[in-house]
């Protein structure tokens, strides 16, 4: 995906002012609009003039854009990362997967969201505020206990043109048993309501960061558990520690093979019902620059009748 420099599009500087970004915007969709226009391209220009005022006009988006666009020259291969919102405080409503389709792919990779909150079609002198989402990225043991954390919003503002934030701080409850994706909603933190009516919501959307030992799916958890070759041939018991630090006892069946997955029910995500773990068995050989290593593989060598690759013949 390549990216768009906007300000080019609409020839102003990054540091241009509200009016100054209308006044372009407004001098380009006379020269380019398809029903006046007589360049071979006007429709396809005017798309891209209109996409870059959408973002350019609104304090939220342009804030985000000058963050994430930082280094890139249009044109430049653009793939923006997974968090890249995350603490965004949207004052605006974002747009629908339709709606970003009328615009560029790096548009909707951006900006495309499911509409959230109570948005009206007209002034009113009374009306409650818009509920307004964020991303909140959050350890997995926190799932696993239940937990206190700070969610930093940044607000962005226009001022002297220059955007800055305000930083808004909050502490929010996180409950046991949370899933990745799933809502938490802070009542009457979102955007001010009209005259006398109540604030909207926030709405956090929960999302966990890479694990250093566990991959998440759903309510379920994977991880890989490397196991000796005598754990594996023989059998045992090994110990797994669970992200909320409790251990759990598990049972290699005799005659285990590398790949091979476990099913542990109950003891994914606590949540109601519970997810499950799952694990990737990883048969890992002891080195053989060890002399009794050696010795025992060279015994082995001699002495066993087998060949791994014996079931693999034509």
């Amino acid at each position: 995906m390549d990216f768009k420099d906007y300000y080019q599009l609409l020839n102003v500087p990054r540091d241009a002012s509200a009016e100054d970004i209308k006044k372009a915007f407004r001098k380009l969709a006379r020269k380019y609009h398809p029903d006046v226009s007589k360049e071979t391209d006007a429709e396809t220009r005017m798309k891209e003039v209109n996409e870059a005022y959408t973002v350019l006009s609104d304090l939220e988006k342009r804030a985000a854009y000058d963050q994430l666009g930082q280094g890139y020259q249009a044109g430049q291969d653009f793939r923006p990362p997974p968090d890249w919102n995350t603490g965004f405080d949207p004052t605006q409503q974002r747009y629908s997967q339709v709606e970003a389709a009328d615009f560029s792919d790096f548009f909707a990779e951006l900006f495309s969201r499911t509409r959230a909150g109570d948005a009206s079609g007209g002034p009113q002198t009374q009306a409650r505020g818009q509920d307004q989402h964020v991303e909140a990225l959050l350890d997995l043991e926190d799932s696993f206990q239940g937990a206190t954390r700070q969610i930093s919003l940044r607000v962005p503002k226009f001022d002297g043109g220059r955007i800055s934030f305000d930083t808004r701080t909050l502490n929010v409850q996180i409950p046991k048993g949370i899933r990745e994706g799933q809502l938490i909603r802070l009542t009457g933190q979102g955007s001010p309501g009209y005259g006398d009516a109540p604030a909207g919501d926030l709405l956090l959307q929960v999302h966990f960061k890479p694990h250093t030992r566990y991959r998440v799916d759903g309510r379920d958890l994977y991880l890989t558990v490397p196991v000796a070759p005598w754990e594996a041939a023989l059998g045992g018991v090994v110990p797994i520690t669970l992200p909320n630090a409790s251990e759990l006892k598990v049972r290699i069946p005799a005659g285990a093979q590398s790949g091979r997955q476990l099913r542990v029910r109950g003891k994914g995500i606590p949540s109601d019902p519970p997810g499950d773990l799952l694990l990737d068995l990883q048969v890992v050989l002891p080195s053989a620059d060890h002399p009794r290593a050696r010795e025992l593989y060279e015994s082995m060598a001699r002495d066993l009748d087998f060949n791994p690759r014996a079931e693999t013949r034509s």
